[in-house]
């Protein structure tokens, strides 16, 4: 239904006799102001509980904020960051780049850390307002206590060692490791190391990733389970960080 369509009904309704005095009193209201638009909800955009809570950060972390060159030509659409921030602690140091909608403050005496945007209506804003303080969560706990994803292998024959030198793949750096893995295949599966990651496996069948990324370590472990995803009828395969799967009935024909 049109618009002009829409209005030209109300127009008729409001000049009709029902109008005057036969118009149940339930729906008075409704033609009181034919044109006027009433959003769903009156409420405010509620706050952000992720984005809103403050961050702690230890004594032996710092971080340092830099401002970021501008391009002199920017895309429309496209949000450029200002400042970045450089985390650095006992481990290493990392560097975020922080939207140009979103604040961040240090409190060096209290060791916290807060997040705030421009405007809480706009729903983008609210989005990485979230993602922002968990980003940086992520990263100041990276640096002071790294982060660990412990693989786990379950089936018969399978297992990893952590090899020098690979014969399927080439190093994308020097020193770099590879992950061997016999799990069911006729030939192993190699797999190298992504720089700023150590692998090291405790058991035949246990593969242990640390890294101060958390980014980094997770991605390589899904890339190590997607060999050999768990299936649910034997509940063979690569479990991470304490993966479960429920066991379904075997097929009965």
């Amino acid at each position: 239904m049109s618009c002009s369509l829409t209005q030209s009904c109300f127009r008729q309704l409001a000049r009709s006799p029902l109008r005057q005095g036969s118009l149940p009193v339930f729906l008075a209201p409704a033609f009181s102001h034919p044109f006027r638009t009433q959003p769903f909800s009156t409420t405010s955009p509620a706050q952000s509980r992720i984005g809103g809570a403050a961050i702690s950060v230890p004594s032996e972390v710092s971080l340092k904020f830099i401002d970021l060159p501008q391009p002199r030509v920017k895309r429309q659409g496209v949000d450029t960051p200002k400042v970045a921030i450089e985390v650095k602690g006992p481990l290493g140091e990392l560097t975020l780049n922080i939207p140009s909608f979103v604040n961040v403050v240090h409190d060096e005496a209290l060791q916290k850390a807060s997040l705030t945007v421009q405007d809480t209506e706009v729903s983008h804003q609210r989005a990485m307002w979230g993602t922002m303080r968990a980003h940086l969560q992520n990263y100041i706990t990276g640096v002071s206590e790294g982060h660990i994803c412990i693989l786990s292998m379950v089936g018969v024959g399978y297992r990893a060692t952590i090899e020098s030198t690979a014969t399927t793949i080439q190093a994308e750096y020097p020193g770099q490791q590879f992950v061997s893995l016999k799990v069911g295949y006729s030939h192993p599966i190699e797999l190298g190391i992504p720089k700023g990651v150590k692998a090291s496996t405790p058991q035949p069948t246990r593969i242990l990733l640390e890294s101060v990324d958390k980014n980094v370590v997770t991605k390589f472990a899904a890339e190590i389970r997607e060999w050999r995803k768990p299936e649910p009828y034997k509940g063979k395969g690569i479990f991470v960080n304490g993966e479960t799967i429920r066991l379904k009935d075997k097929k009965i024909r």
